[in-house]
């Protein structure tokens, strides 16, 4: 498919790189010839030097035959603007970021007449993950799908952990409910597991669960399940506004912490009932004054990932039973988990991986059989993905244990009118039905029938 992406920032740096090792052909515009070059020479992409709304780069660009244009620079107005005119051009498709709160109800009715497929809102997606690692803190990652009846959940496996040392095929006499893991993250990499494989002190489980049996998995697992009612936020950003007013909401205590004046009064007025407090968030004696060792959870974000990572693990140090830290970089994920610095929020990333299940999903001409949901897992080694299967789709209703699967492929969930079922052997999924599978290796998927051998 040909795509343009407007704005070379982090968010459209990041696109191109991941559609263009899908097999997309890529076109990017952006004012900066410097950082133009940049990306010309890491990847196999176009570029266009220019205002992404102007209608003559556009035409340059080749919007009036693209399939896709997403805008994705800083300013909302010009993403707008790009998407709107690039339709005018015969653009078919248009994806535009939008993150100022204030157009959230305009957006959605003048969806139309701005020529949008969709909108995305990195601050927004971050706030809400945030928001779901907070409901269960013992959770690093939490990833729903089926309509929010299934959850994949990321489980560390500490030192004194009843799971480690015992096979997936006892997982049962600890959990006490039915789940399955469908991946395990070990320092050799991701796998997908059988029934044998042991668990070891280290790992960190991705497991398939029943929203309704996660609260059980936690007390039979003797996973930390202290509820949070004193949070801190470090940093008054959009997503401290979106997470705040989320948790206030749903009754915690929210304490904001920033430097900036003006920003701070935003705050005060948006959000009457947080206590917000002008200040140094990074200094240790400011976090002191204010609490730190007291808090529930700590959310650091500031606009550095390196500030964040040193906040961070000094409320780790501290004792905080929740830290959860916002980074910028993908590339950082990595040294994050291995510092222990646990839950990680990557606005970023969440973008990305919302446009490439969009992107997925246009290949199939239908939308039956395509991807519905999809969420990078350990990283991006994998991924976990949701599909509908259609009247047409092979193996309907044969038992798994007979479906050929790519090497790499596990089926976690299957949901067949409304229940939800934890596959075995002999489970079988009907036309109607919604499939949850993890793949790893670097496989890119738009198909349920791409998870097949045969």
């Amino acid at each position: 498919m040909n795509i343009i992406i407007v704005g070379d920032g982090k968010v459209g740096a990041a696109l191109a790189a991941q559609l263009s090792s899908e097999g997309h052909d890529i076109t990017i515009i952006d004012s900066d010839p410097q950082v133009l070059s940049e990306s010309i020479e890491k990847l196999d992409v176009m570029a266009v030097t220019g205002n992404g709304a102007s209608m003559s780069v556009l035409r340059e660009a080749g919007a009036g035959e693209t399939g896709l244009l997403i805008a994705a620079t800083s300013l909302d107005e010009l993403n707008l603007l790009s998407c709107l005119t690039a339709k005018k051009l015969g653009a078919k498709h248009t994806i535009a970021r939008v993150r100022n709160p204030e157009y959230a109800d305009q957006l959605i009715s003048m969806r139309e007449e701005l020529g949008l497929s969709m909108t995305v809102n990195p601050e927004l997606s971050a706030a809400h993950e945030a928001y779901q690692l907070l409901q269960f803190p013992s959770f690093l990652k939490r990833e729903s799908f089926a309509k929010g009846r299934v959850e994949i959940v990321a489980i560390p496996v500490d030192a004194g952990s009843p799971l480690a040392g015992i096979p997936l095929s006892r997982l049962y006499e600890i959990a006490r409910v039915n789940v399955l893991v469908c991946a395990v993250e070990r320092e050799d990499g991701i796998h997908i597991p059988s029934g044998s494989f042991t668990i070891q002190t280290g790992d960190t489980l991705f497991v398939t669960a029943g929203v309704q049996d996660l609260a059980e998995l936690v007390k039979h697992l003797k996973l930390v399940d202290r509820k949070v009612k004193n949070l801190l936020l470090i940093g008054g950003s959009r997503i401290a506004f979106y997470l705040a007013h989320r948790c206030l909401e749903s009754g915690m205590n929210v304490k904001i912490i920033e430097r900036e004046h003006s920003r701070c009064l935003e705050l005060a007025e948006a959000l009457p009932t947080a206590v917000v407090i002008e200040s140094d968030g990074s200094r240790q004696d400011v976090l002191e004054a204010e609490g730190l060792r007291r808090s529930d959870a700590v959310v650091t974000l500031t606009g550095m990932d390196e500030e964040n990572l040193v906040l961070s693990m000094l409320a780790g140090h501290l004792g905080v039973p929740k830290v959860i830290t916002k980074i910028n970089r993908i590339e950082y994920t990595d040294v994050f988990r291995r510092l222990g610095i646990g839950s990680t929020i990557s606005p970023k990333g969440l973008c990305c991986a919302h446009i490439v299940r969009y992107v997925r999903a246009m290949e199939s001409a239908d939308g039956i059989d395509s991807v519905l949901a999809l969420h990078p897992i350990a990283d991006g080694q994998a991924e976990a993905l949701e599909f509908l299967a259609g009247k047409d789709t092979r193996h309907c209703g044969e038992p798994l244990r007979d479906i050929p699967l790519q090497k790499g492929v596990l089926i976690a969930c299957i949901t067949h009118e409304g229940a939800t079922i934890l596959p075995r052997g002999d489970s079988r999924f009907f036309p109607g039905d919604t499939v949850i599978a993890v793949t790893a290796g670097g496989r890119t998927v738009t198909r349920l029938e791409d998870l097949f051998a045969d």
